[in-house]
């Protein structure tokens, strides 16, 4: 939760100024009702290859196949901006610890930036590589450390909010969408839908869990509801103390909007207190750095034990039992695409988590619509089913493909996001559908050298899930 409410509650703010608690609440919505679709399939596949397995069971094998790609790809994306944020405070950790404030600005050289970002890539996974248990026991430490120093951070901005020169007085206006344009609404809610995402790494690891076919869908519910409750009351105490003007520590101000925290630290908490945010950002992005391995390898794992994938990526590490060689794809790949990004373009943190809010809305409406269409037989045989299995996933799915459909018509703009624009097409866009297509490439390419997959000889909506 530290990673994403400093990278996002500025990109909110901007988008929806001081609506940005109801946006929150909307961003919930869909993930919400998704998750039951999530839980639902899970009962009956516990899969680890999850949206890739379940879209591939409903849909056919070409929408399958896309959809694992589009997971795949938002999981490798994110490493590299988790990875960015957590350098980024490193730094300002290390600047404010020894009163040095050229180590404290030394995240913002390319190179410096790059190569301590290779590294703390390098850490995570080895960690993830290491297997399920010593990932377990590093997130305790680390989310639990985060959690109470954001309490700590948002009832302190509470009390201060009063004597704060930019600060608001709380207002349940905040709650109501009332006021806002619909593009407003659509490009925030992008961005809260990207801080909600993934909770489906509970089911990834659903075949190395104790009850597999009920504990991952029962964690990933309650990670959406823990997370919404840890946001609102982060997110409105940032706003009481900083307000939204577009000057100095308000959360309107672009200077501002990639890292909210990294400003309002010092101000809110004091020296050398503000320490503790600094570091609970870098635990929250080593933690979720660590983690988000475990949905990307587990996906490619699931791929490959259905010939979807080259065989390589179902190898199993013999001691560790992790799938090893996906672990270090996924690793170099996300540093390769953040050192690409990161020294073309300076903007390009702030547009990959908008273009991955395409990519998340893509495969998790999909799988939101295939728990629909693979229970189409007994969707009314009671009200439970009814429910779960037809109208959460319905509302789910409808609110993520209106969020993308939304999104790829305003991102077309140049002005959408941070400005920056490919041929006169917005960064954000390309990013967003060009890696979409890419993948369409590459299935084409694995069809005509391994056509058993799209052939439906590896997987149909009759074959018994592998579970290892």
């Amino acid at each position: 939760p530290a990673y994403c409410l400093t990278a996002t509650i500025g990109i909110l703010v901007t988008q929806t100024g001081h609506k940005m608690a109801v946006v929150i609440i909307a961003g919930f919505l869909p993930m919400f009702f998704a998750a039951y679709a999530y839980r639902e399939l899970n009962r009956v596949m516990p899969d680890c290859g999850t949206s890739f397995t379940w879209t591939t069971k409903a849909f056919g094998p070409y929408i399958g196949w896309l959809g694992g790609w589009a997971a795949i790809l938002a999981t490798a994306i994110v490493l590299s901006n988790l990875a960015g944020v957590a350098v980024q405070f490193f730094y300002q950790f290390l600047g404010d610890l020894f009163g040095n404030k050229t180590l404290g600005r030394l995240w913002e050289s390319p190179w410096v930036n790059v190569a301590t970002c290779l590294g703390f890539l390098a850490v995570a996974t080895w960690v993830a590589y290491r297997g399920v248990t010593t990932t377990e026991r590093v997130q305790f430490v680390l989310v639990g450390f985060q959690l109470v120093t954001l309490l700590a951070f948002a009832l302190i901005a509470v009390v201060k909010s009063g004597s704060a020169p930019t600060g608001m007085a709380f207002s349940w206006d905040w709650f109501s969408p009332s006021g806002l344009t619909l593009s407003a609404f659509i490009a925030g809610l992008s961005g809260s839908i990207f801080a909600f995402w993934g909770w489906d790494t509970c089911l990834t690891v659903n075949e190395e869990s104790k009850g597999s076919d009920k504990t991952p869908g029962r964690a990933a519910l309650l990670t959406v509801l823990s997370i919404l409750l840890t946001y609102l009351i982060v997110a409105t105490a940032t706003q009481m103390y900083a307000g939204t003007g577009t000057e100095g520590i308000g959360l309107g101000n672009p200077a501002n909007a990639e890292n909210v925290f990294g400003d309002l630290a010092e101000p809110v908490l004091g020296n050398p207190w503000h320490l503790f945010l600094f570091l609970a950002v870098l635990a929250s992005s080593t933690a979720s750095l660590i983690t988000t391995f475990l949905p990307s390898s587990r996906t490619m794992l699931g791929m490959a034990a259905y010939q979807a994938l080259p065989e390589r990526f179902a190898s199993i590490h013999p001691r560790y039992l992790t799938p090893s060689y996906a672990t270090i794809t996924a690793g170099v790949v996300a540093g390769t695409f953040y050192a690409v990004m990161h020294l073309l373009s300076q903007n390009a943190l702030m547009d990959t988590i908008y273009a991955l809010g395409i990519m998340i809305c893509f495969y998790y409406g999909l799988t939101a619509f295939a728990c629909i269409w693979f229970f189409r037989k007994e969707l009314f045989a009671d009200v439970n089913s009814f429910v779960f299995k037809l109208l959460f996933p319905l509302l789910g799915g409808l609110g993520l493909f209106g969020v993308l459909i939304i999104t790829l018509r305003d991102s077309a703009s140049p002005d959408y996001g941070s400005g920056a624009a490919v041929f006169g097409v917005g960064l954000v866009l390309v990013l967003g559908v060009g890696l979409i297509l890419l993948g369409g490439v590459l299935m084409l390419v694995w069809r005509a050298k391994q056509p058993a997959f799209f052939r439906g000889e590896t997987l149909h909506k009759d074959t018994p899930v592998i579970v290892a």
